[in-house]
This record gives C-alpha cells, structure tokens and sequence, in this order.
C-alpha cells in the first residue's frame, strides 16, 4: 500500500477505466478523488455504482462533466443530467436492481460467477439473460461485476491501509472494495497504527493499493 497524493493516485487511472465508486446519492462517496478526476478530465469511464448522485455532488460531477461513456446503476431518478444524456443516446445506462446489483459486485469480490435470483424474470430486466430451474423455480443468471479500480471513502484509515466506515458509507464501500482489481481510499481521518480496533476494521490492508493523503 502507498500512501500519495491526490493527484497521484488518480493519474494511474487511464481513460476508458472501469470504476466502482461508493456511495449512496453520494453519502460515502470520495470527493476528493472524484473532483480529481474531473480536473485530470479522465475519459470514457465506466462507472459501477449505485447510482449516479444529484447534479454537483459525488458521481453527478462526472456525468456533469460527461466522463461517462456508460453507468451501470441502481436508478438515476436523482439526476436530470444523466436521464438527458441517456435519452440523448450521450451516455449508455444499465439498470440493475439494487438488491441484484450488490450481488453482482459481492460475486465479484468473492472470486464466483455470479448469483441467482428471481428478481426482474417476466419484466425487460431478463431481456438477454439466461434463465435457470432449481427445484422446480426459474432464476435468472446475473454475472459478477469487478472493476479496474474501486474507489472507496473511509471514516479511519491507518497507515497500512485498514478501513473502518462510518453509519450509510458501510453500504457499498467494502463490496467494491472488493471487486476492484486497484483500490483507491479516501478517509476522512489518518491515524496511527492500533489506533482502529481490528474488530473495527471492515476493509483490511492488504486490500488497498493506494490511500489518499489528507
């Protein structure tokens, strides 16, 4: 794990990067790194998450800033801008149900193929997928999602990288951190060594590559 710079730790993302990035309507969302990677005007990113925040917070700078070639999400009925350019044929959106989507990155960061569920079957969510019988009931297959970079915001962070969240940041943060092949941490407070009780820790170490200085 190394400890960088802000601007450090985005410049290793090229364009067309895939990301996780945490956060509910940009609760627990990395700001810093996002308005980062605005001002380094990354490029044709595909975005997992769960959805695509307001205008001017959180994921709603990247899509304002149209950075977003597509965005895998729960629901996007928070920000006008991403529903104008999806309808604008501007930007590609995949909706997945939120219950499903989390599955899908949980699949991911676990190492399986993907999970079955019956939600979305007989609705155009099933439109290209295969169905599966177990026991008599048809599941749908939904397939693992991993990303090249997870980007996560932490409460605590200590210097060898280990991760504890506060309240509504615990919800995707520690899936996609996870998933991504690069993890890129934001915390709101760095401290020593011993100082989060690893019963506190929800992220290990060994999981972050790179935190952001504060």
């Amino acid at each position: 794990m190394q400890t960088v710079s802000v601007d450090r730790s985005v410049s290793v993302i090229p364009d067309g990067a895939t990301l996780m990035i945490g956060g509910f309507m940009a609760i627990g969302t990395p700001e810093r790194v996002i308005d980062e990677i605005v001002r380094q005007n990354k490029r044709d990113l595909t975005v997992i998450a769960n959805d695509t925040a307001v205008p001017g917070r959180g994921i709603g700078k990247l899509i304002a800033a149209k950075l977003v070639r597509k965005a895998i999400v729960s629901h996007i009925g928070l920000n006008p801008e991403t529903q104008r350019q999806m309808m604008a044929g501007e930007m590609e959106v995949e909706l997945v149900p939120q219950g499903t989507l989390i599955e899908r990155i949980r699949s991911g960061g676990h190492g399986l193929g993907g999970v079955l569920t019956q939600t979305g079957i007989g609705t155009p969510v099933e439109t290209g997928k295969q169905r599966i019988e177990v026991d008599g009931k048809s599941y749908l297959l939904e397939v693992a999602l991993r990303a090249d970079y997870a980007l996560v915001q932490a409460f605590l962070a200590d210097y060898l990288g280990n991760l504890s969240y506060a309240l509504t940041a615990r919800n995707f943060n520690p899936m996609i951190a996870m998933a991504g092949e690069t993890v890129i941490a934001s915390a709101d407070n760095i401290v020593p060594v011993g100082i989060i009780s690893p019963d506190h820790v929800v992220t290990p170490a060994p999981l972050v590559d790179y935190l952001v200085a504060n």
